[in-house]
């Protein structure tokens, strides 16, 4: 949940995460992640990004993840594959403070190669970044700040000032989600108006994604089963493709 309300901030509002990541407010295109497989990938929890010139690839975490270097590397390739001549700007963002080592990692190396990339700890981030700019506000709550309750007020005032309805909605209905991370329901039904998150596009699409994993999970009963994946699509609605992704997962995982 928390990483898919990422990716529609970032598809939403992309102008204000490319001044924040790249320095200049470019209107991006969402790009599919399965424009550049080979084989199905995991692709729950980042965003792909493009304008003529650059592709920007940002990994949404709020776990550490061991295997990310790794992952980094290999999007790379599949995106120089698919844009050799496109600039390819990377970035981790970890969402939920940890003490973990694994959120420090910036490279994957092997014998012979060598790949780096960019990350980002939101708590490590100052919250004027993102308290100054409407697409970012979900993120204030996840900064530095010294109080978490008074940052979640911030951004309510602020959304309150945002004249654009769905906009106001779609920002307020964020940063709802993402303060679940950090703070109590009760104080972020007080401070955040529900009215206004229930008509946003990320509200909706939020129910939508956890009718979908209802559906995923019974596909994975259904191929624990075997049944075959023409039957599981027809059952759960799933496209095919969707499920010859779960059982490529499943597989992997029992390797």
């Amino acid at each position: 949940m928390f990483d898919n309300t990422c990716k529609f901030l970032a598809e939403l509002y992309s102008p204000d995460f490319a001044t924040w990541l790249l320095g200049e407010p470019i209107t991006l295109t969402k790009l599919s992640p399965t424009e550049l497989s080979i084989e199905p990938i995991r692709a729950d929890s980042l965003i792909l990004l493009q304008s003529d010139e650059i592709v920007l690839h940002i990994e949404f975490q709020t776990d550490p993840d061991a295997n990310m270097p790794f992952r980094m590397a290999d999007y790379y390739l599949r995106i120089y594959r698919r844009f050799p001549k496109k600039q390819i700007h990377q970035v981790v963002i970890y969402l939920d403070k940890t003490t973990s080592d694994k959120v420090y990692q910036t490279t994957f190396t092997t014998e012979t190669l060598r790949h780096e990339f960019s990350v980002i700890r939101l708590w490590e981030q100052p919250s004027e970044i993102f308290l100054n700019t409407p697409g970012l506000l979900p993120f204030a709550v996840l900064s530095a700040t010294k109080n978490q309750a008074s940052t979640l007020q911030q951004v309510a005032n602020s959304v309150d000032k945002i004249s654009e309805k769905r906009t106001q909605s779609n920002i307020s209905a964020a940063a709802a989600i993402l303060a679940g991370l950090v703070l109590d329901k009760e104080v972020i039904g007080r401070l955040l108006r529900k009215d206004i998150m229930r008509e946003s596009v990320i509200y909706q699409s939020i129910k939508t994604e956890g009718s979908d994993e209802k559906a995923r999970q019974i596909a994975l009963n259904l191929l624990a089963e075997g049944m075959t994946i023409d039957a599981i699509a027809r059952i759960t609605g799933l496209s095919v493709e969707v499920v010859q992704q779960l059982q490529h997962e499943t597989t992997n995982e029992q390797e």
